[in-house]
């Protein structure tokens, strides 16, 4: 195997790759965006071009962000193991602001979370012109009021550091994508699939399963009665006028949430005479989203997961209860549910099927990895549990979540995520049961399984959960779906906005060969939910 060979590379560690190369070499010289499938070398792409960076300007930094403190922690571990240059230096939270500018003592390998970095640019405490080479990682996260946002555009206005934005997706919509080129201010683009000839011999190929697991009887006369409450509720916002026929879904009742929230210190000011349809529609739309998650988690999760949520709706309820989580507790539907679940003791089959296929794969191959995606920390637990109570010593599973803490459920601190990936790389566990919290970016070698707990429509998410495996050798991705649920619709519709994605992706690519920015989408008009209250 051929390795690169430059002063600022240690000999023999980092493998010659022509695509990352001739990327490399195009970052080096201009602003770049570069889309590379999961698992062929990112990071590698950034250490070469800080490689060169740090030849060409001697006494100035490089600074590279990822979005969480592991994935800081990691690349700061592959930058100390592969280049000749000073001791990395991680900044984050954890080091406190004062401590973090004493640190800064360019030439330097700077690693950070980007809220760090925002809130030292706010209080002038990292001058971005003593840097070379600014790196974002994860770089679909630069819209909206992310802090790659705050940073891109400080470096527009100030310094002009030279810019390399990575990612495995950049977004499925053009607006997306032309934000991330603005907002970081990109000049060329770098766009490579698993189709491209001088990416596919570095692939191993991923074989997706979809797997339909029918659903019992009794789980699905719990999802007609929470179906039932919902369209109760949702009767009130039709009444008041907020929502059309056939238009109960997440997307457009939390819109209206927003709305009727903006409403609030305007009708408390105001004390107008709608101020009682208002808090009438607020307490509904409420109902309403509270419902449609209960659906959620009883089509797509499990009995378990939906005895939770409503045990914890009721000890609110108990302590200081809003209007809404009384308006839902005393549905009469939702109390049918709350006396079903009293005696059901069956469990969703998502949780068999997901066990077996773990247990399955790790009994096959001694040294096989697996890691099973649930968007909910509670699947996340029960799932732990139930390997754990295989008593299997072929199945060594953790949880991995993130740093928050939810009421009683724990989060992972960063020391505590680190060891766990940790000790999943040297073979100690090998089953990591995952919240979103993994999909991005962690360096997971040679993972076998993937299981999707549920399908999600997020194109982005989809890519990076299935880029979990398929790296070091062949892999498998299993994505399970409840029968006849709104799991269906989901895993549909993620297919089709990831082929829509490469379309628009491979469009951008002919039109910006040269340079130039993805063209403006036409103007659209935003139809308002929220108008007067009766």
């Amino acid at each position: 195997m051929a390795t690169v060979e430059h002063p600022r590379i240690r000999p023999g560690l980092l493998e010659e790759r022509a695509y990352q190369a001739a990327i490399a070499s195009e970052a080096f010289e201009h602003n770049t965006l570069v889309v590379l499938p999961t698992g062929l070398g990112k990071t590698a792409i950034a250490l070469r071009v800080a490689a060169a960076s740090l030849l060409r300007e001697p006494t100035r930094s490089i600074l590279l962000l990822a979005p969480t403190r592991p994935l800081v922690v990691q690349h700061a571990r592959d930058a100390e193991r592969l280049l000749l240059a000073p001791p990395p230096l991680t900044l984050t939270g954890a080091v406190a602001p004062d401590r973090r500018a004493e640190l800064l003592r360019p030439p330097q390998i700077v690693l950070a979370t980007p809220q760090v970095v925002a809130n030292d640019l706010a209080g002038g405490g990292i001058p971005l012109d003593t840097f070379s080479l600014l790196v974002f990682d994860e770089a679909h996260r630069a819209v909206g009021d992310y802090p790659y946002v705050k940073i891109g555009r400080a470096n527009r206005d100030g310094p002009r550091v030279r810019v390399l934005a990575m990612t495995a997706s950049p977004g499925g919509t053009l607006p997306h994508i032309r934000a991330v080129w603005t907002n970081l201010g990109i000049e060329r683009f770098e766009y490579r699939t698993e189709e491209s000839a001088d990416v596919a011999p570095y692939l191993h190929g991923v074989g997706v399963e979809t797997v339909v697991v029918p659903v019992p009887p009794e789980v699905r006369h719990l999802a007609i009665l929470l179906r039932a409450a919902v369209g109760r509720a949702a009767d009130t916002l039709q009444r008041l006028g907020l929502l059309g026929a056939g238009e109960v879904n997440r997307r457009t009742v939390l819109a209206l949430g927003d709305q009727l929230h903006r409403r609030i210190p305007i009708e408390r000011t105001q004390g107008g005479a709608s101020s009682a349809g208002l808090w009438q529609a607020v307490t509904a739309q409420s109902v309403v989203m509270k419902g449609l998650h209960a659906l959620d988690l009883i089509e797509s999760q499990g009995v378990d997961a939906l005895r939770e949520f409503l045990g914890r709706q009721a000890t609110n309820a108990g302590r200081r209860a809003t209007p809404a989580q009384r308006a839902f507790l005393s549905d009469p539907d939702v109390e049918e549910v709350r006396r079903r679940l009293a005696t059901i003791t069956l469990e969703h089959p998502k949780i068999a099927e997901a066990v077996t296929r773990v247990r399955s794969e790790l009994a096959r191959t001694p040294d096989a990895r697996a890691i099973v995606f649930s968007q909910y920390r509670d699947t996340v637990d029960r799932l732990v549990a139930e390997l754990d109570a295989l008593h299997d010593p072929a199945v060594r599973a953790a949880r991995f979540v993130g740093q928050a803490s939810h009421g009683e459920d724990p989060g992972l601190t960063q020391r505590e995520q680190v060891g766990v990936l940790d000790r999943f790389r040297r073979g100690e566990l090998n089953c990591l049961v995952a919240t979103s919290v993994a999909e991005e970016g962690l360096d997971i070698p040679a993972t076998d399984l993937v299981v999707f707990y549920e399908p999600i429509p997020d194109v982005i998410r989809t890519i990076q959960r299935r880029g979990r495996t398929g790296r070091a050798r062949a892999g498998r991705a299993v994505v399970l779906v409840a029968e006849g649920t709104r799991d269906v619709g989901l895993h549909r519709s993620a297919f089709a906005r990831e082929r829509r994605m490469h379309e628009m992706l491979e469009k951008v690519e002919r039109e910006t060969a040269g340079g130039t920015a993805p063209p403006s989408p036409p103007g659209r008009k935003v139809q308002r939910l929220l108008s007067e209250f009766p």
